[in-house]
């Protein structure tokens, strides 16, 4: 794994965590305390702080097809798990396998041990 791909790797999981927290968030303290009750004010910021976060997890995500030049079935399953409340902590978990097994595979290339 060369070090562009390494580093849209850790950005991408960098904020697939935040993500995956503000949809909920938006859920729960927005949407579900604006219908039981007169607190509104949540809504606006929650919704806008969720839009900005998935739409620069989109970006990074592509910018991970690109470089990676992962699959379109893994895409579309950390797609979908951006979608989904609380999906988004699972795709952290499976980001942190694929930056780690990058990392392992990069050293052993450079120490000679793996001609992969």
């Amino acid at each position: 794994m060369d070090i562009k791909t390494a580093s849209a790797l850790h950005r991408l999981r960098l904020i697939s965590l935040p993500e995956a927290l503000s949809f909920p968030a938006l859920l729960i303290f927005g949407s579900l305390l604006m219908r039981v009750s007169d607190i509104d004010f949540l809504m606006p910021p929650l919704g806008a702080l969720h839009g900005l976060l998935f739409t620069i997890y989109l970006v990074f995500l592509l910018d991970v097809w690109v470089k990676a030049k992962w699959p379109f079935k893994r895409v579309a399953l950390f797609f979908l798990l951006a979608v989904v409340p609380f999906g988004g902590l699972y795709g952290e978990k499976l980001l942190k396998k694929y930056e780690a097994d990058g990392v392992i595979a990069a050293r052993a290339r450079a120490e000679g041990t793996v001609s992969a």
